[in-house]
């Protein structure tokens, strides 16, 4: 259902490292699939267990519950995300430029991890109440910097936006779909959809192309 192993999500965290043993790997990716498919309330912590490999009591070696394991994806998830948009966000050229780079990476992200993407997106209302709020502030994070960029390229008079926090939310919310509908069959890769996706936002915000 996905090109992105789980496991490369955890690497591409700042550090880059993780240590969980290869069985934890087993039921996060497990568990993606099938929060994906059937929706979080719908699986079972057996669903989880016997698409890894293994028994339901081996799960909870490693995890409490599905719900714990939920918000170790979504956590895990966002905070990929937020490095992504920090990455392409920073430097030096014109705001254009960044958000253009930013775009292309968001979309083509969401689509490479689309499984993932689904599961961080999607499954929120299941999410206990404590691990929310770290996903809470982790998605204000990054509607914090696409707003800071929207607001650099307004004052520099490249984008022309009647509403700064409403264009940044357009601006993920399309990136954020494509994990919704993006399938093996589509016919654009990932980075011809982020180009082209990366066109469309700037003509969204009023930039010339």
């Amino acid at each position: 259902m996905t090109s992105t192993p789980i496991a490369d999500l955890w690497h591409s965290l700042p550090g880059g490292t993780d240590a969980r043993p290869e069985a934890a790997y087993r039921l996060l990716q497990a568990a993606v699939e099938s929060f994906a498919e059937r929706g979080f309330h719908a699986t079972t912590t057996r669903d989880i267990a016997t698409a890894a490999g293994m028994s339901p009591a081996a799960l909870y070696i490693h995890y409490s519950s599905k719900a714990a394991l939920l918000a170790e994806i979504s956590q895990a998830g966002h905070a990929a995300t937020l490095a992504l948009v920090r990455e392409a966000v920073a430097g030096a050229a014109e705001p254009e430029v960044r958000m253009r780079r930013l775009v292309e990476e968001f979309t083509a992200w969401h689509a490479r991890a689309r499984t993932v993407g689904r599961v961080v997106n999607y499954e929120l209302h299941a999410l206990p109440e404590d691990a929310y709020a770290v996903v809470a502030a982790l998605r204000l994070d990054i509607e914090r910097e696409v707003s800071a960029l929207i607001e650099e390229g307004v004052a520099a008079g490249v984008f022309a936006v009647s509403e700064v926090r409403t264009a940044a939310r357009a601006v993920t919310s399309l990136g954020i779909d494509v994990s919704r509908w993006y399938t093996d069959r589509s016919t654009e890769t990932p980075e011809e959809l982020g180009r082209r996706y990366g066109e469309l936002v700037l003509r969204m915000l009023g930039a010339r192309v």
